[in-house]
C-alpha cells in the first residue's frame, strides 16, 4: 500500500485507545476506539498495531501515524515519562511502536495535541500563537507558535499546571497538596477534582465539577460563590500564561470547558492581572471538542507542525 497523504492520529487514554483517520483536508474517513488494557503494555501495543490495520484494511492505502500520549517522552532516555498510565512510564515505546508498524511514529503529549488540533482547522485556526489548555481531572496545556508544537529541552513546555497559582488570597496559601510533591500548583485549583475540593470546603459536602454549575446555573447561592472562586482564579491562571508568551488565543479543553460562563466572565477578570493597557488574547471553546486530542495526533505530521522533532 502507498501512502497517499492519510494521516492517522490515536488517542492513547487510561481507559480507551481511539484511532482517527484524516485526509489532508481533514476530513474524517475512519474512526474506533477500543478499551485500554488495564496495566498491560504489551496489550497496549498490539492493540494500537490492530487499530492502524484495521484502518489501513478498510482504506486500502497507509497513513502516517501521530500519538497522543499522557505523558511525555524523556530527553534523557527516549522513554515516556509523567503518565497517569503508569504501565506505560519507563517504556521504549516510540521504538516498540515504530518497530511494530515498520514506519516512522510521531508522539507527543495529550495536551500538545489537543493545543495543535485547535490551532491547525479548530477554533484558533491560523492564528499565529495559541495555548491549549486542558482543564479536567488534571490541567495540562501545550503551546503551537506559526503552526508547530513549542517543544524545549526538557520536554514540559505548557505545563502550567505546575506553576504555583498566582497573586494567590491569603487564604489560598500554601495551598492544597499535589501529587508532584508541592502545593499550591494552579491544577489544585482549576482541575475538576480542585473545583469540587473548594466546594467540599466550603460545605463539608461532596459535588462534582458539572454539579457545581449546574446548582450555580439552578440559583443556588454556595454553588455560585465557589464558582465565581474558581472564574478568579482561572483569570490569575491565564493571565500569567499571557504575561509569559502573549497568545492570541487560548482554547479550554477536557470537562470544564463545557461551562459557557467561563468564556466571558474569565476575561473579564483576568485584564487587572495583565501587565498591557489592553488585552485582545481571545479565549475560545474548542471546536473539535473530545475529539481534538485524537486529531492534533493525526495532525503530528502536518508538514508544518513538529518538523523540527521528527525522528
Amino acid at each position: 500500500m502507498k501512502n497517499n497523504g492519510i494521516r492517522m492520529g490515536i488517542d492513547l487514554g487510561g481507559t480507551k485507545i481511539e484511532l482517527v483517520a484524516l485526509d489532508l483536508d481533514g476530513i474524517e474517513l475512519w474512526r474506533r476506539r477500543e478499551s485500554t488494557p488495564q496495566g498491560n503494555y504489551r496489550g497496549t501495543l498490539e492493540t494500537i498495531r490492530r487499530l492502524v490495520e484495521m484502518a489501513e484494511h478498510q482504506l486500502g492505502v497507509q497513513g502516517t501515524v501521530g500519538i497522543g500520549t499522557p505523558g511525555a517522552l524523556s530527553k534523557v532516555t527516549g522513554r515516556l515519562k509523567n503518565s497517569n498510565s503508569v504501565c506505560l512510564n519507563d517504556q521504549p515505546i516510540l521504538e516498540d511502536l515504530q518497530f511494530l508498524l515498520g514506519r516512522p511514529v510521531r508522539m507527543a503529549n495529550d495536551a500538545d495535541c489537543f493545543a495543535l488540533s485547535e490551532a491547525t482547522d479548530g477554533s484558533a485556526a491560523e492564528l499565529p500563537i495559541v495555548f491549549g489548555v486542558i482543564l479536567g481531572t488534571g490541567v495540562g496545556g501545550g503551546i503551537v507558535v506559526r503552526g508547530s508544537l513549542l517543544d524545549g529541552p526538557n520536554a514540559i513546555a505548557g505545563e502550567w499546571g505546575h506553576n504555583p497559582l498566582p497573586w494567590p488570597h491569603a487564604e489560598e496559601l500554601p495551598g492544597p497538596a499535589c501529587y508532584c510533591g508541592l502545593t499550591g500548583c494552579i491544577e489544585t485549583f482549576v482541575s475538576g477534582p480542585g473545583l469540587a475540593a473548594c466546594y467540599h470546603r466550603h460545605t463539608g459536602k461532596k459535588l462534582s465539577g458539572p454539579e457545581i454549575v449546574a446548582g450555580a446555573e439552578s440559583g443556588d447561592g454556595i454553588c455560585e460563590r465557589v464558582l465565581q472562586e474558581y472564574e478568579n482564579r482561572l483569570a490569575r491562571a491565564l493571565a500569567h500564561i499571557i504575561n509569559l508568551i502573549d497568545p492570541y488565543a487560548i482554547v479550554l479543553g477536557g470537562g470544564l470547558s463545557q461551562c459557557e460562563r467561563l468564556y466571558s466572565n474569565v476575561p473579564k477578570l483576568w485584564g487587572q492581572y495583565v501587565f498591557s493597557d489592553r488585552v485582545d488574547t481571545l479565549l475560545l471553546p474548542p471546536r473539535h471538542g473530545d475529539s481534538s486530542g485524537v486529531r492534533g495526533a493525526a495532525w503530528l505530521w502536518n508538514s508544518r507542525a513538529m518538523d523540527q522533532l521528527a525522528v
